[in-house]
């Protein structure tokens, strides 16, 4: 039990924890963005290019719900709900678009941050010292090269 412990606390320290929880909390708000996206902002010009339809309410009913004399439900209805199919569809490619959109920039801007020879944005310590190692290579392999030729 003392090994798990220990096992847990490491996991905990090195900040694997932390970035699963960072990626939850911002893939959890991202979803917020992504709902209020589909919802509020492109459903209702399609829903005025559409007439107004709601998708969400069309369906090709199977069988009519049976009423009594009182109006009560004594046998529901039967139906293929393809609006809401249409909907979840909708919503999934607005999604993956914006998930595209999002990942595409975040790589350019990594990319970017990543090029020691751009000085627009500081490049990370690891690649620049990298960088500088390749650098100082190439130049110590053109000074062997050149004692070699003489």
């Amino acid at each position: 039990m003392k090994a798990f412990f220990k096992e847990f606390k490491e996991f905990a320290v090195k900040g694997n924890m932390m970035d699963m929880a960072i990626g939850i909390i911002i893939g959890a708000s991202f979803n917020k963005v992504i709902d209020v996206l589909v919802k509020k902002v492109f459903m209702p010009p399609l829903s005025l290019m559409t007439d107004g339809i709601k998708f969400q309410d069309k369906k090709i009913i199977l069988r009519n719900a049976v009423l009594d004399e009182t109006e009560k439900v004594t046998t529901a209805e039967v139906a293929i709900e393809y609006g809401a199919l249409f909907e979840a569809l909708l919503d999934f490619m607005i999604i993956g678009i914006t998930v595209f959109v999002v990942v595409k920039a975040m790589n350019r801007l990594k990319n970017k941050s990543q090029d020691p020879k751009d000085k627009t944005v500081k490049t990370p310590k690891d690649i620049q010292l990298l960088t500088d190692l390749n650098e100082l290579m190439a130049e110590q392999n053109k000074i062997l090269k050149s004692k070699v030729k003489d």
